[in-house]
């Protein structure tokens, strides 16, 4: 079964949004076996939506469209949807009222002709009920193409992928198994790690592929296994994880589910019942955002003190100014400090500090720009790492961060 995703909206082809909303349906379709051909962004624009459709249609089964349902003027979803089919717009009972309840019962407002007009759906399309916000999804046919349309705002196409369309895709079409493993690396390149596992690679059986997933200071190998047998699946795929886990034992940290090294984090922490916390200089909190975006993250995640200026680590968190006269604020003395510090003041189990010359300039310190100190404070030691990450800033920034990760993440499995 083959899918094409559409996003609709002048706001993303000019950058002023991220499109967020595809990552998030090609990775609910994937799970239950759907394979995604393409991705496609295009304008609130009838013509150009009139011809992604053409061009898409009986080329894949389903096509799921974000956007455009709006009830002003530039949103043209709706009538679009009405052409291509032949339809016309109806006001359908059930959209109406839940939209009257949403906008007088919850909002306390009076309901406007523009509310009212969401109403306004296909006259034979299929309705998903959207019960977080007033645009109805809709499901219609033409032909051996399914052409899905959701509103993009993300918490309501969020609750209609989940709550409608991949429960009605799985009841209504049969699907291969597609079955992924990532295994998370770091302290080597891609070009080394690819020469290192060649043979292991050469040999993997036709149903299984490799991709190299590599990022700031570390590389994700994911496996992907389709078929219609999922037990074969499943255990061909651990069969090559046991090979080759043989071969480079040496830099593997974990496995990632499609999840992220601060879930995976999360989950440990959680589980041992242990507590973190950050104090950060130049990443500038960027390791506590990852941390904190994990939903029930307050149960170990206790807080950050971003110290980005000296004052703020002498004054806020405590580090001594004669340590920092004497070993500058970029060492390995001063982030063993600050990560201590910030451990006791925020009474956690774990506490990881930052410090370093991000560039351009090299601030307070004489530390090389792209030096950085990494800190990571346990119930029992300090342990400090240096790096020098290069040019250009946001590099810097970017592998230092999930090289915090990794560090914690390591530490932790030590004890699972």
């Amino acid at each position: 079964m083959k899918a094409a995703i559409i996003t609709i909206g002048d706001e993303i082809l000019i950058g002023q949004i991220v499109d967020t909303n595809s990552g998030f349906i090609a990775k609910s379709l994937d799970k239950i076996g759907v394979e995604i051909t393409e991705m496609i962004s295009i304008s609130d624009n009838k013509k150009h939506i009139l011809d992604t459709f053409a061009k898409l249609q009986n080329k894949v089964d389903v096509v799921i469209v974000t956007g455009g349902l709006g009830p002003t003027k530039d949103d043209v979803t709706k009538k679009t949807f009405c052409e291509y089919f032949d339809d016309e717009l109806v006001v359908n009972p059930e959209v109406l009222a839940h939209v009257t309840q949403l906008i007088e019962g919850y909002f306390k407002r009076p309901i406007t002709q523009m509310n009212k007009d969401q109403a306004l759906v296909p006259s034979t399309c299929t309705i998903l009920h959207n019960q977080v916000g007033t645009a109805p999804g809709m499901w219609m046919k033409k032909e051996n193409t399914v052409f899905v349309s959701l509103p993009g705002v993300p918490y309501e196409m969020k609750y209609l992928v989940e709550e409608e369309i991949i429960p009605k895709i799985v009841r209504e079409y049969k699907r291969p198994y597609i079955i992924h493993k990532t295994i998370l690396t770091y302290g080597q390149g891609e070009s080394l790690v690819a020469e290192r596992i060649e043979n292991w690679e050469n040999n993997l059986p036709e149903f299984i592929k490799l991709a190299y997933l590599p990022n700031p200071g570390r590389v994700r190998l994911r496996l992907t296994a389709k078929g219609t047998d999922k037990e074969q699946l499943e255990k061909a795929i651990e069969e090559n994880v046991t090979s080759l886990d043989a071969i480079i034992h040496d830099i593997i940290v974990g496995y990632e589910e499609n999840e992220t090294i601060e879930t995976v984090i999360g989950k440990l922490l959680s589980k041992q019942n242990k507590t973190i916390a950050t104090a950060e200089s130049f990443t500038g909190g960027k390791v506590a955002s990852l941390l904190s975006a994990v939903p029930g993250a307050s149960a170990y995640f206790k807080g950050s003190v971003v110290s980005y200026a000296t004052e703020t680590k002498i004054n806020v968190l405590g580090v001594s100014e004669e340590l920092v006269e004497k070993f500058s604020v970029v060492s390995a003395e001063v982030v063993s400090a600050m990560a201590l510090n910030v451990r006791k003041l925020l009474k956690t189990d774990y506490a990881i500090a930052t410090t370093g010359n991000a560039g351009p300039s090299k601030g307070d310190s004489d530390a090389e720009i792209g030096a950085v100190f990494i800190a990571l404070a346990t119930p029992n030691e300090v342990i400090v790492e240096e790096f020098n990450f290069g040019q250009p800033r946001e590099k810097v920034i970017d592998r230092a961060t999930i090289k915090s990760l990794e560090i914690l993440q390591k530490e932790i499995l030590k004890i699972v």
